[in-house]
């Protein structure tokens, strides 16, 4: 057992990323089923959706499991009731202070979890009484810091600079991807594009195609003005450069998104005019499985890279 193990009671040192339209209760309970622990993803669900999922997933399984949460979205104070009352063990908190809400998920005898994109916020964090931090990497899906740092670079210099539990995220998707961030100094992984491509992912089965099409430059971020995010090059996307090219304003950009782009594009499949979130392991992953073979993939190869690592030294 190492840190992150015992922090969420857990077998493997392996955290599903909460992300939106991708994680209901069906993956986070397959993934933490499997050993890891599994995350719904609260950003993009009404309270009221939330709750279900949440109730689904005690029922579908006996494992620890927690809930994502952008603090950035609306009906924030709802959503932490309702995970509060549901008697949710587990909280990753995101976009935001971590000061914010930490203080009272931590009264109510919840474990949170913030992310971050820099050992600056790392610091922030820890300061505010998290028990443990993500540190997300450029190369992640979605929605992104602004740093642009690389987690290869991150997460050595964030293990540097606080003493809490460290988590790496972006550009892992496999066993010698989590060796490698281990190595650096992460406690354990959090995987959100390999969990996509699974059986249990909510994503439509378009998108899930479209994960094993990505290859490298297929995906880029964008939309910094708003907050950054990478996408992989579709319609939407070729659409957004095009309004660049004309030096938009903030309003400019927001009237071409819209409402919904994301729901549209990974939850109802419309490929063109969709926004299409994923992250640049994409080009690594070449089939869609269930969780538990994953999982299973992931900590052969984990353990193989171990063995061949120590046989060159």
């Amino acid at each position: 057992m190492n840190r992150i193990t015992q922090l969420f009671n857990i077998q493997y040192p392996i955290i599903q990323g909460g992300m939106i339209w991708n994680s209901g209760y069906k993956l986070a309970s397959a993934v933490s089923n499997a050993g890891g622990l599994g995350l719904i993803g609260a950003g993009s669900m009404y309270p009221n959706v939330l709750r279900e999922h949440i109730q689904k997933c005690k029922v579908a399984t006996d494992k620890p499991f927690g809930v994502n949460v952008p603090m950035l979205y609306p009906n924030i104070e709802e959503i932490m009731d309702i995970i509060v009352e549901e008697g949710v063990k587990i909280v990753f908190t995101s976009a935001g202070n971590p000061k914010t809400w930490t203080n009272f998920l931590k009264e109510k005898g919840i474990t949170v979890v913030h992310v971050v994109s820099s050992s600056k916020f790392a610091l922030k964090a820890q300061e505010a009484g998290v028990d443990a931090v993500v540190a997300e990497g450029f190369e992640a899906g979605g929605h992104n810091g602004r740093e642009e740092t690389t987690t290869l670079t991150l997460i050595p210099m964030v293990h540097e600079n606080i003493t809490i539990p460290l988590i790496a995220a972006g550009g892992i998707a496999t066993g010698r991807g989590m060796l490698a961030a281990m190595t650096l100094g992460a406690d354990g992984v959090q995987m959100g594009s390999r969990f996509a491509a699974s059986f249990e992912s909510s994503a439509h089965d378009n998108f899930k195609k479209t994960i094993l099409e990505v290859k490298e430059g297929d995906t880029q971020l964008t939309l910094k003005e708003l907050a950054p995010v990478r996408l992989v090059k579709n319609k939407f996307f070729n659409d957004v450069q095009e309004l660049y090219a004309q030096c938009p304003t903030v309003d400019d950009l927001k009237t071409l998104l819209g409402r919904a782009r994301a729901k549209r594009g990974m939850f109802e499949g419309d490929l063109i005019e969709g926004e299409l979130e994923i992250g640049q392991i994409a080009g690594l992953i070449h089939d869609i499985k269930p969780v538990q073979q994953i999982v299973e993939e992931v900590m052969k190869e984990f353990k193989e890279a171990q063995t061949q690592v120590a046989s060159l030294l």
